[in-house]
């Protein structure tokens, strides 16, 4: 047991850098900025989009594999495709936005979906004890990628002697290189290996026994599509501000630099929030945490409204801070949901589903850069959202796992 311990420590450590470049994904408000001499709001929100929907599928086909492709090999597919992503997107010229599409939104965000889904499964194998600190670290890790590698991609493409489309490059092999080397570490634990008891808390729902649902008995299951629902509602705040952070920032008062700036910020309360929430699972149960989550979820999205509406930069980046710490929530809560109310038998393909609740949630960004270019403000667009986050926040204080 001890030599379980200290092997799953390191493997640990690998998970956090590992999705830490698979985390790029949330830096997509800094990514874009070469391209908006070519397309518009609208164009490039949908890209954001198509790349959920390809990180989503990318994680149910992960799930689907699991069983008959070793970790590994589904590793090493993921590499190859972020990195023709990226290198494809480095050659862009303007002339056609499929392109864009093809490479960042299908490869780039099928392969992130795969390394996603596959870490986080197989890393959780050697957590049975601490579930909710080990998606927590990866998560964190996947949050924090805005902060360093976004912060990194934006220095190296302001930078004349680098620029744009050499970044791209560099991004290319940075992340297969570390995906790769991944494929190498991170493997399931071998049969039999023994593991700490998890610690039961004075809960009756989060203590109680879990039967282990196939991923069909899930989806018959009215709770699935309580949780979808509410989860797709509550992410639709963190989905704009991922998208159009220094947009909004700057809107409000903010300069460019300034706001490049804020996004590092919102990506340390994103990446805290997946600890956080990881940590509090763990010592206070999933229906405390489920509170704490809803309570920011509804400040957030409300204090962008006032921000927007007196042009103040403070709650700007305050409301946006809220927003994406309870963005960063949900991963978290999603991978706890899927183990303590499904089971952690066939996890890997529930949680990948459960995670499709960013494909309807995604269309945010499409929506906010349609109203943007329509209306030329943000206000009405984060209206709407602060309605729907409200919904939300509602609805999650109230999942238990009999209905």
């Amino acid at each position: 047991m001890e030599k379980a311990k200290l092997v799953r420590w390191y493997r640990l450590v690998v998970g956090f850098i590992a999705m830490m470049f698979a985390g790029i994904l949330y830096a997509w408000s800094i990514m874009k900025a070469p391209f908006e001499i070519y397309w518009d709001a609208t164009q490039l929100g949908l890209n954001y989009t198509l790349t959920i929907i390809l990180l989503c599928l990318g994680g149910v086909f992960s799930g689907l594999f699991s069983k008959k492709i070793s970790s590994s090999w589904r590793l090493i597919a993921s590499a190859l495709a972020m990195s023709a992503g990226f290198f494809i997107v480095s050659g862009l010229d303007g002339s056609s936005v499929i392109k864009l599409y093809l490479a960042y939104g299908v490869l780039a965000g099928l392969g992130i979906g795969v390394t996603f889904n596959t870490v986080i499964a197989t890393t959780n194998e050697w957590f049975p004890d601490k579930q909710g600190f080990s998606s927590g670290v990866l998560l964190t890790g996947f949050g924090m990628s805005s902060l360093i590698v976004g912060r990194a991609v934006d220095m190296m493409g302001r930078s004349e002697a680098i620029g744009w489309q050499k970044t791209y490059i560099i991004l290319a092999i940075a992340s297969g290189i570390v995906i790769l080397v991944s494929a190498m570490l991170i493997k399931p634990p071998p049969k039999g290996t023994e593991f700490p008891p998890r610690k039961t808390l004075n809960n009756a729902t989060d203590s109680r026994e879990v039967s282990d649902h196939r991923t069909r008995e899930m989806l018959k299951r009215p709770l699935f599509y309580v949780v979808f629902i509410t989860t797709a509602l509550i992410i639709v705040s963190g989905s704009a501000t991922f998208s159009f952070a220094t947009d909004i920032i700057t809107d409000v008062g903010g300069s460019t630099g300034f706001a490049v700036t804020a996004v590092g910020v919102l990506a340390i309360f994103n990446s805290t929030a997946r600890f956080v929430s990881g940590w509090l699972y763990d010592r206070i149960g999933l229906m405390k945490t489920k509170v704490v989550y809803g309570a920011f979820n509804f400040l957030g999205p409300l204090c962008v409204v006032f921000a927007l509406l007196l042009s103040s930069v403070f709650l700007g980046v305050a409301g946006l801070g809220m927003c994406a710490f309870a963005y960063g929530f949900t991963p978290t809560t999603n991978s706890v949901f899927a183990a303590r109310f499904f089971g952690t038998k066939y996890f890997p393909v529930n949680y990948a589903v459960i995670n499709m609740i960013l494909i309807p949630a995604s269309f945010t960004a499409t929506f906010v850069g349609w109203i943007k270019d329509m209306t030329g403000e943000f206000l009405s667009a984060f209206i709407v959202i602060a309605v729907l986050a409200t919904v939300g926040s509602i609805m999650v204080v109230f999942i238990k796992p009999h209905k």
